[in-house]
């Protein structure tokens, strides 16, 4: 991977001023990286904003804008707002993996003590509710899923507090999400119905219907309810295909290419495997390349569909796709899902192109995981997680 990227490991050891043997030691696990230096000169030598590997503002990069300093004189919404946008399109880049801490920071210090002032309005429990839910899905794509589980609990109540229903709905379907990823379809099933009971409070916001049926035909699908499954999914269909546009600032985007990858999922779980292969690759086709890591997701999905239908030539040359995703990309939880395709695909190493395929898999993973090393702590073991 790193050849892939113009950067080899000459150049990278010559960098950092270490050996070739020690840089190979750190790659194979058979070391640990314990300097924060060492990453400092890995920024410094190729030019790596310092968010991108956790560490500060390098030297060398722009300034940052000045936050507000003062809590007396709250800011205007406008400014949580464009707070939110920032952190939503810096964690589709680098995963939330090193963006958990700055923004419960943003809350703890911009917005938790307009919480209390009497200048404030309903909107900033709204925006606490919306950040307090991002911070809940950062952690869970940095593999804490019991303090997400917290982050959504908190946003939940906030929400309702400030009056916007949309809100609490969209809280509600990333408590189903968390839910159904920690093995509990049950309680992701009632987290969906819970939000679609809030939807219809509110105005009409036809993409978080949408949503919610979604989360509550996958929940239903990993359930085995296959019918219920089949109706939740055509309800989500119809109401993102035939609602009118209709956007609420402090709401994540849940469009085509969002249906389409949960619908691969779902057709996966059914079993209908032909639908589930064609959902899976119009999700790859609509997904734009500037969010890394929901393209690895999808194409981690599409692998896992083809392998299934034992396409095992297209699942290898669809898999080459994953070998380019960025090492410095702060998802633990995508780390995960590559690890199970890679279990997957073992079961067909016996097939020359699997087996070599794995071998350049197991080359990035040890690549992803030096950079890594500050996210993932090492196993009992010694190797990381």
């Amino acid at each position: 991977m790193l050849n892939s990227r113009g950067v080899s490991t000459r150049r990278l050891a010559a960098a950092v001023d270490i050996t070739q043997g020690r840089l190979y030691d750190y790659m194979n696990g058979k070391s640990r990286v314990e300097k924060l230096a060492l990453f400092e000169q890995i920024a410094d030598a190729f030019h790596i904003p310092g968010h991108l590997l956790g560490l500060a503002r390098r030297t060398w990069e722009p300034a940052a804008v000045p936050e507000h300093q003062r809590t007396d004189h709250p800011p205007p919404d406008g400014d949580d707002l464009a707070a939110m946008d920032h952190f939503r399109n810096a964690d589709r880049q680098t995963g939330g993996g090193r963006l958990y801490g700055a923004v419960v920071r943003h809350l703890t210090d911009q917005v938790a003590p307009r919480l209390v002032a009497t200048a404030s309005g309903p909107q900033v429990f709204a925006a606490a509710a919306a950040l307090t839910e991002m911070a809940g899905w950062m952690a869970h794509d940095s593999g804490q899923d019991d303090l997400a589980g917290l982050h959504f609990a908190r946003a939940l109540p906030l929400a309702r507090t400030s009056g916007d229903l949309p809100l609490a709905a969209h809280v509600a379907a990333s408590s189903s999400h968390l839910a159904l990823q920690t093995g509990d379809p049950a309680a992701a099933v009632e987290w969906a119905r819970t939000g679609l009971d809030l939807a219809t409070q509110g105005p009409k916001i036809p993409a978080l219907t949408a949503r919610l049926y979604t989360m509550q035909a996958r929940a239903l699908a990993a359930a085995e309810q296959h019918a219920p499954a089949a109706s939740a999914l055509e309800a989500a269909q119809r109401d993102l295909e035939g609602g009118a546009d209709a956007e609420h600032p402090r709401l994540s985007p849940f469009d085509a290419a969002a249906l389409a990858s949960e619908s691969a999922l779902i057709l996966r779980d059914l079993e209908r495997l032909d639908d589930a292969l064609q959902h899976a690759e119009q999700a790859v086709a609509l997904r734009e390349t500037g969010r890394a890591r929901s393209l690895a997701l999808r194409q981690i999905s599409l692998v896992d569909i083809q392998v299934r239908r034992r396409e095992l030539d297209a699942a290898v040359h669809a898999a080459h796709a994953l070998l380019s995703t960025s090492p410095t990309l702060g998802s633990v939880r995508l780390v995960q899902q590559l690890d199970e395709l890679r279990r997957l695909l073992e079961q067909h190493k016996a097939y020359r192109p699997v087996r070599e395929y794995l071998v350049r898999f197991d080359d990035a993973r040890r690549a992803r995981m030096l950079l890594l090393a500050d996210l993932i702590p090492p196993s009992p073991g010694g190797k990381p997680v």
